[in-house]
């Protein structure tokens, strides 16, 4: 019955509005100096709660994939459980857990109802995984192997082999210049004291970030985050991730692979959280390649020119320069046609901007379903886990909108000038070869 209640509660909150736009987001420390953002949400007997550490792919150091790992592992078995019980415990009262990892942080997720028996039940699970996971043996042997199956699949997916060359021509040696998950060489490697390592050092209190959403009271969620955090060791953050290095000159790496249609992907290191730039660059983006049947890349590659089914380009702001990336598939004979129309393309939007016209449909593009990215409780989550790891002004979400109208196309062309810079682009493709532009 409880899951049936939660299930007929999940399909409220989507198609709800729990969560106003003007979401009011209170923030405080713990006595253990974890960092907690808060947002009260009537209408749903529902939370949803993260737990946040600087702990993503970016501290791998040398053994890369390990942070992917540790997180993998964490409720496959904690304190007296094993993962089976865990799994129970979460089923009994309706709840989801989830953990993940992505470049710069790695956390652990829980929805679930506030009726208080079943929420004390679904937290203090959560708890006993964050503090006293068991890096069992055997559960490492298995989930390692799983990695390492995966990472040989990679091998079949020109996708992958694309973007992970595609990241190491951006970054080299950076942090960032890695896959998440890891490479077949480093993960072979691992033995379980690696995990346990590494989640000593980087799951503590003090590098700690809660984000709680949802119905509870402002003195229930500090209880909460209390709870969750007060079993960890204080710790320490760890120092910054250095600096991006840009690339000194463009580059260009073609890997064969037998198919029929070639990934390309170019770009560069782009733009950060915290970046000045930031909205000039994503309403010039949304106008260039990420508003989908209307972006110039679209028309240019697709419409006029039948040369790939989509072409897109994005940002993906991250802690440091996260990459500007530009992408299509094309069949093998006309990758190097698309390749002229995508750099001709880019190169016009960098040296002319958008029209008027262009900036104002963007613009009402943008703002008119703005509120509807984050208009459940989960979703919001995920907006306020990314203002909090990122020291984001408390209102961003209460400016976005305005942000957006300040910029100009003046504004667009010159923060593309400086940032986009053709003559540092690295190019990848991963396909059979292009008869026509070998001849």
């Amino acid at each position: 019955m409880r899951i049936r209640l939660l299930s007929f509660m999940l399909l409220a909150s989507f198609f709800g509005n729990p969560a106003q736009a003007a979401a009011k987001i209170e923030h405080w420390q713990t006595p253990q100096g974890s960092r907690v953002y808060y947002v009260h949400t009537e209408g749903l007997p529902m939370v949803d709660i993260q737990v946040a550490f600087d702990a993503g792919s970016a501290r791998d150091g040398y053994q890369f994939g390990l942070s992917a790992l540790t997180s993998v592992l964490l409720d496959t078995g904690a304190g007296q459980w094993n993962a089976d019980d865990i799994a129970q415990r979460f089923e009994s009262v309706g709840a989801q857990f989830g953990s993940s990892i992505s470049n710069d942080m790695a956390s652990v997720s829980l929805r679930s109802l506030t009726d208080k028996p079943l929420f004390d039940k679904a937290l203090e699970t959560m708890q006993v995984i964050l503090t006293s996971p068991s890096f069992n043996e055997a559960d490492f042997q298995r989930e390692k192997n799983r990695t390492l199956a995966g990472l040989k699949q990679q091998e079949e997916s020109p996708a992958e082999l694309a973007s992970i060359a595609f990241h190491k021509a951006l970054y080299g040696d950076h942090p960032y210049g890695h896959p998440a998950s890891g490479e077949v060489v480093t993960v072979s490697g691992f033995e379980v004291a690696d995990l346990r390592s590494f989640y000593q050092q980087y799951y503590v209190a003090a590098n700690a970030m809660v984000v709680i959403v949802g119905d509870l009271s402002r003195q229930q969620a500090e209880q909460t985050a209390e709870t969750l955090v007060s079993g960890l060791p204080t710790g320490q953050k760890p120092e910054l991730l250095t600096e991006v290095v840009m690339p000194v000159k463009s580059g260009k790496q073609h890997i064969d692979f037998p198919s029929s249609q070639t990934h390309v992907l170019v770009g560069m290191p782009g733009t950060y959280r915290k970046d000045p730039d930031y909205f000039a660059l994503y309403v010039g983006n949304h106008i260039l390649g990420d508003s989908g049947l209307v972006s110039k890349l679209f028309d240019e590659v697709r419409e006029k020119r039948g040369l790939a089914y989509s072409a897109s380009s994005s940002f993906a702001p991250m802690l440091r320069k996260g990459p500007f990336t530009v992408s299509l598939q094309t069949r093998n004979d006309q990758t190097g046609q698309a390749l002229e129309v995508l750099n001709k393309t880019l190169a016009d939007f960098i040296a002319q901007g958008p029209t008027e016209v262009e900036l104002i449909a963007a613009k009402k593009n943008i703002t008119g379903g703005f509120a509807m990215r984050f208009d459940t409780n989960k979703e919001l989550t995920s907006y306020v886990s990314m203002i909090g790891f990122y020291e984001m002004p408390l209102d961003y979400l209460d400016t976005f909108q305005q942000n957006v109208e300040k910029v100009t196309a003046a504004s667009i062309k010159d923060a593309f000038k400086r940032r986009v810079d053709p003559q540092l682009m690295q190019t990848i493709t991963v396909g059979g070869s292009d008869k026509k532009s070998e001849k």
